[in-house]
């Protein structure tokens, strides 16, 4: 309040702030009642509320001006792909469609005394009709061409393809016969060669068998001179690293002894006696005057010897002297003191050296018992020698004709897989050739039917523009009007638009090209009739996007719903019902559709928000406002409204927010009804064989229409070349032969139809 002017500022009272608030509210409050000056409501609201007119400024909207016109249309119309004469074009046309079905809709009060009115609402309505029409055409249209011309392109690729095959196949023959050849010929020389190496390998294996007896013979006895060194083995071993514990400084100890002990004296003339090491012949020490043997003189030479050990590692023990050995067993082996226990007292060093000495009696008795043995495996291993050495070239002879047989049967496999990849390319080329003549046969009837149905496609694609245009126009303003009315103001349109120089057709109907033929089928089934006018109300109720409101003094429309909504359980309801809302809201939610029946002049205000289709986004789920209930809104919702009404008066307010359409019966519809009538009570059984075939003729053409969709939808799926496609071939002539059947049937069917009808016409 401090922000404010000083002259506006407020004491800050209760009273004075809500005085402030009120007078805000005066001064920015606006609001707009719109009414429609029509009908005699906008009268007595005046009459009965003079301050609408003394207190309100009053702003009376005429009919939309050209130049408005012009504006809306432009604005809408400049997404849509078009050149620009077309765009300008189709921009001219909305505005005429729009003028002259306003001078139009005066005629018809006129002559008929029937309401009609134009609204910009029709105008826009018109607009995006229009839009959403030329596009959904435009890429139905396209489809349809393209799937025609990749038919047409498969059939074109499989005969083009005919001749080639019949070459390739022609030149694969003699192939297959020359590869037949060659391998019959080299299965001859394998077989050969295979006899000749089953002689190899018998005498090899023979050979081997001797050879393996005299190795089993040699590992024998080598086995037993393992078995008997095993003895010894374990003393030499242990002797062996007793050495290896002593040292040069061991040896050197040894050496310097001046009077070394009788134990060191005893080994060392061991080892003498062991090496061959003569011994010194000294006085003897007792003063007897002879001479004396003494081995520590040569004991001290050998241990000054710095290759001592080694030599005693490198002893050669297999070849110890017969005499050495006798000395070593009576002199020294059975002397007590020769024991390495005892002899460890007095050194250390020759301890290991005791034990060495001990290990050579050992090892010498063993192999005084090994040597002959030995000698038998020296000579076995020399015999297994020679045969190995003679096996190995039976061996080297086996694998060379083996090598030469198996190069063969490489040959023989690489020949017969040549063989069988020329069986398969002579295969799949007779298989390609018979899917060809299958494909050409079976749809080749079709070529000149879908050239003209691609060309007529193209054609009905350029002419797409006018058409749509002219059947929009039909959509959003003819709806209500009579069969001769809206007849004539279909013509000057399309007169219009071809004299402006739009593209469209020249034998232009709504039916043509909005209508499907096998949905049209299905209508008259249910009830509808079968005259244009009829056929006109049933598209127009497809196509447009509010709900309709069918004029239907006769009830036929009645009827025609009923039975086509009566396999999605339609509910017809009245809002005399006590539980329509109820009713209503149960159907929207769960999207069956509802017929609302016997209508007056004027709606329930509880339909607005449906009959506008304001929907809105709550929670994630499309939802709709029905009075006070906000309920989900199923996408599958229909909403039909009939009228028995003969010249029911809606106001604008009423007629801008449903499709209004005339279902008043025409002369033509009520002939065949009554010829319909009148025949069923003379002839019952032609009448009952009549609409039997318009449901066979209707079942068979729906069929033809599907299978003709599958055969395209086929061609235009299959990738690469379509006869190497076995399932699609397949696919396709079994199509076509039940579509023949189906053709067939058909003709046969329209040609009793055409007699009953004459039958019926008497």
């Amino acid at each position: 309040d401090r922000q404010r002017d000083k002259t506006k500022q407020t004491d800050g009272s209760m009273v004075a702030l809500f005085n402030l608030f009120v007078s805000r509210v005066r001064d920015q409050l606006h609001i707009v009642l719109a009414m429609s000056p029509i009908g005699d409501a906008f009268r007595n609201r005046l009459r009965k509320f003079p301050s609408l007119v003394n207190c309100c400024t009053i702003d009376w909207f005429q009919s939309w001006p050209e130049d408005a016109l012009q504006a809306v249309a432009s604005r809408f119309l400049e997404e849509i792909e078009l050149g620009e004469e077309e765009r300008a074009g189709c921009i001219r046309m909305c505005k005429h469609f729009h003028t002259s079905t306003r001078d139009v809709s005066e005629k018809f009060l006129l002559e008929l005394e029937r309401h009609n009115y134009v609204t910009p609402t029709s105008y826009l309505e018109l607009i995006s009709t229009f839009k959403t029409l030329l596009c959904n055409k435009r890429d139905e249209v396209m489809k349809q061409k393209r799937r025609y011309e990749v038919g047409l392109d498969k059939l074109d690729s499989a005969a083009s393809q005919v001749s080639v095959m019949q070459k390739e196949l022609t030149d694969l023959q003699p192939q297959l016969v020359v590869a037949s050849k060659e391998v019959s010929e080299i299965m001859v020389v394998i077989e050969r060669e295979s006899a000749e190496v089953a002689k190899v390998e018998k005498v090899v294996k023979a050979d081997e068998a001797v050879a393996n007896e005299q190795a089993r013979a040699a590992q024998a006895i080598k086995n037993e001179c393992d078995s008997d060194l095993a003895e010894a083995i374990p003393a030499l071993n242990a002797a062996l690293s007793a050495l290896d514990t002593l040292t040069q400084q061991d040896i050197t100890i040894v050496r310097s002894m001046k009077s070394p002990p009788y134990g060191v004296r005893l080994v060392m003339e061991s080892i003498c006696v062991l090496r061959g090491v003569k011994p010194d012949r000294i006085p003897d020490p007792s003063g007897s005057g002879r001479k004396i043997e003494d081995f520590w003189g040569p004991s001290k030479r050998l241990l000054s010897d710095m290759k001592f050990l080694e030599n005693l590692h490198n002893y050669d023990k297999d070849n110890i002297p017969a005499a050495s050995m006798k000395i070593i067993r009576t002199k020294f082996i059975n002397n007590p003191d020769f024991d390495p226990d005892k002899i460890k007292v007095a050194s250390t060093a020759c301890e290991g050296l005791c034990k060495w000495a001990r290990a050579m009696d050992v090892y010498d008795k063993v192999a005084k018992v090994v040597a002959p043995k030995k000698e038998s495996l020296k000579q076995a291993e020399g015999e297994l020698a020679v045969a190995m050495a003679s096996l190995e070239k039976k061996r080297a002879s086996l694998r060379e004709v083996q090598e030469k047989l198996h190069k063969l049967e490489e040959k023989l496999e690489s020949n017969k897989a040549k063989k069988a990849e020329l069986e398969n390319e002579v295969d799949l080329c007779t298989k390609k050739l018979a899917r060809a003549e299958q494909l050409i046969g079976g749809l080749g009837g079709e070529r000149d039917r879908w050239s003209q149905a691609a060309r007529d496609l193209g054609q009905k694609y350029v002419n797409l523009t006018g058409d749509v245009l002219v059947s929009s126009g039909i959509v959003a303003y003819l709806g209500a009007f009579t069969s001769a009315f809206r007849m004539d103001t279909a013509a000057d349109w399309l007169k219009t638009v071809q004299e402006k120089g739009l593209p469209c057709s020249s034998d232009f109907s709504l039916i043509n090209t909005l209508g499907d033929p096998v949905k049209i089928r299905e209508w008259n089934i249910a009830g509808l009739p079968t005259d244009n006018f009829s056929l006109e109300n049933g598209i127009i109720i497809s196509n447009a996007r509010r709900w309709p409101l069918l004029i239907d003094p006769q009830g036929q429309a009645n009827k025609w719903v009923k039975n086509m909504e009566k396999a999605n359980n339609l509910h017809a309801i009245k809002l005399t019902d006590a539980d329509f809302v109820r009713t209503l809201e149960n159907c929207i939610q769960f999207g069956t559709p509802v017929l609302l029946e016997n209508i007056a002049e004027e709606l329930d205000p509880i339909l607005e928000a449906l009959l506008l289709k304001q929907t809105f986004k709550q929670g994630g789920s499309l939802c709709i406002k029905l009075g006070d209930s906000t309920i989900e809104y199923s996408i599958d919702f229909k909403f039909y409204i009939t009228t028995k009404l003969r010249n029911p008066h809606y106001l604008p307010e009423t007629s801008v927010k449903v499709t209004l359409l005339n279902f008043m019966i025409t002369p033509e519809g009520l002939e065949d009804q009554l010829l319909g009538i009148v025949v069923a009570k003379e002839r019952p059984e032609l009448e009952e064989e009549k609409n039997q075939l318009i449901l066979q003729s209707a079942a068979n053409k729906k069929q033809l229409k599907d299978i003709e969709d599958k055969i395209l939808e086929v061609l235009s799926t299959s990738e690469g070349n379509i006869l190497e496609d076995e399932t699609a071939i397949k696919v396709l002539s079994s199509s076509k032969k039940l579509a023949n059947e189906i053709s067939e049937k058909q003709a046969i069917a329209e040609v009793t139809e055409k007699k009953i009808d004459v039958a019926r016409m008497g």
